[in-house]
């Protein structure tokens, strides 16, 4: 392979040849950064560029592994963080421009366990402002934009993840999740990702002075987005390593105890009330088909409410977002936030007082119910969004945008509130009007049971393909 073609490899063939070193990590590295400097100037998705960092690491690590010592399981791969995270000696800007000189004393768990498997960081990647859009642009970076094209929002709030790593920027990247801002991107881009359940991977950021909400700790969560399915697989395990500054995480392993065959999948088109548009629909045969041809029993089923479930537990979110951070979005956001901000609470009205307490409560029926359904159905295959994926700024356009973008989107954020995992994986490339354009599908699996997803995720992955390779023969036509 010539090393200007190996930022193509994916996370899984790149880790392969660089522990036995048929590949540098250098080179390795290198060749995410020269891919880096040809197309994000045009996406604006890397907004910290750590270069020269990630080049002396790569070249101790090359040491390390000449000199004999063990190579760690994501050995020389580069990767990006999310700027709403902490990275020691960098900004954890969040998009916001009061917070640019916000720099972080010690890295997130995150960000350690990801180091400490191998991985070298070759850049920081874009957010909005205060992670809280589906869309990604902010006063301080810029917006970022889709690889596929203008036409297409990046996704939010990992938009910058989503773009750069399905642009080759990167064998993976970071991103995070409190209502779909990891599977946001992943569907916008034709990425693949699994939004973790509560507990699995360690969170915390050194530079902050308060705690967060017991909302946002409960649905927020941390993990990556990638280009392949497989590549989950790979990441995750490191991911999910323990750190004693998260008194919460669950130390489980990542592989759960084998299921009884074939799999048992719940099947539902429903969107309650919201137009189901063709392409959904047919990117949801696909996946059935791909699942029934790996072996997977299929069933189509009426679900737990999760349109009440999602629709409850942002509306929790949201009493708590006005209580706890609406003031910092009014001292520091902009206008354009400020505006969205106030339409989220027409669309979600927030939950106050002591009914806020009892909707908080009222969680745990909710995760019962999907917990015993989840006993006959182990993975759930759903839409994730109803239409294809939205334009940039939707969500700037009022009432309606807002409902678009983020009303119909319950089956992302009933995963959240339920804390249950919840996997995105692409099973169409439409060809609409407006140009080409990644349809993804959404699986839900219980608690613990990631790798249930993934391995669904690979079996639709095997028959459909990776979004990547139709990405890069479009963009080179572009470059």
């Amino acid at each position: 392979m010539k090393s200007s073609d190996i930022w193509q490899l994916s996370a899984v063939e790149l880790a392969k040849s660089t522990k036995i070193g048929d590949i540098t990590a250098e080179a390795a590295v290198q060749a995410s950064i020269d891919r880096m400097a040809q197309v994000n100037p045009d996406l604006n998705a890397v907004v910290v560029d750590l270069s020269d960092d990630a080049i002396v690491r790569a070249r101790a690590l090359d040491k390390s592994r000449t000199d004999g010592k063990p190579c760690g399981p994501l050995h020389g791969l580069p990767v990006t963080i999310k700027i709403n995270v902490d990275q020691a000696g960098h900004a954890t800007s969040n998009g916001v421009s009061a917070l640019v000189d916000l720099i972080a004393p010690d890295d997130a768990p995150v960000v350690k366990n990801l180091q400490d498997a191998g991985a070298i960081v070759i850049g920081r990647t874009n957010t909005p402002e205060f992670s809280f859009r589906a869309d990604t642009d902010n006063p301080l970076h810029g917006r970022t934009h889709n690889p596929w094209g203008r036409h297409i929002s990046p996704g939010g709030s990992s938009g910058g993840a989503g773009a750069a790593v399905m642009a080759g920027i990167g064998a993976f990247a970071h991103g995070n999740d409190i209502g779909g801002s990891l599977r946001f991107p992943a569907a916008a881009n034709g990425a693949v990702t699994v939004k973790p359940g509560l507990g699995r991977v360690p969170a915390w950021n050194p530079s902050q002075t308060v705690e967060r909400g017991i909302l946002a700790q409960n649905m927020s969560v941390q993990g990556v987005i990638t280009r392949s399915a497989r590549d989950l697989h790979l990441a995750m395990p490191s991911l999910i390593a323990a750190d004693p500054r998260d008194p919460f995480h669950v130390p489980m392993p990542w592989n759960g105890k084998t299921q009884a065959t074939p799999v048992r999948v719940a099947f539902c088109k429903e969107t309650y009330g919201y137009a189901l548009h063709p392409e959904v629909d047919a990117a949801l045969d696909d996946a059935r088909a791909a699942l029934i041809d790996a072996g997977y029993h299929v069933e189509e089923v009426t679900l737990p409410d999760v349109f009440d479930a999602g629709r409850t537990g942002y509306r929790a979110l949201m009493g708590e977002v006005y209580a706890l951070m609406k003031g910092d979005v009014d001292a520091a956001g902009s206008q354009t936030v400020r505006d969205i901000f106030a339409v989220y609470f027409q669309e979600f009205s927030p939950f106050s007082g002591v009914e806020l307490l009892q909707m908080m409560a009222k969680r745990t029926q909710y995760a019962r119910d999907w917990s015993l359904f989840m006993q006959r159905f182990p993975l759930v295959l759903t839409p994730f969004l109803p239409q294809p994926f939205f334009k940039p700024d939707r969500d700037t356009e009022g009432a309606a945008g807002v409902h678009e973008v983020l009303g119909c989107a319950f089956y992302s954020y009933a995963m959240n509130f339920l804390g249950l995992p919840a996997a995105s994986v692409p099973s169409r490339l439409a060809q609409l009007p407006t140009g080409p354009q990644p349809i993804n599908v959404q699986i839900a699996a219980p608690r613990w049971r990631e790798d249930l997803a993934v391995d669904a995720c690979i079996a639709i992955e095997d028959r459909i393909g990776c979004m990547c390779k139709p990405l890069w023969e479009q963009m080179r036509s572009r470059i």
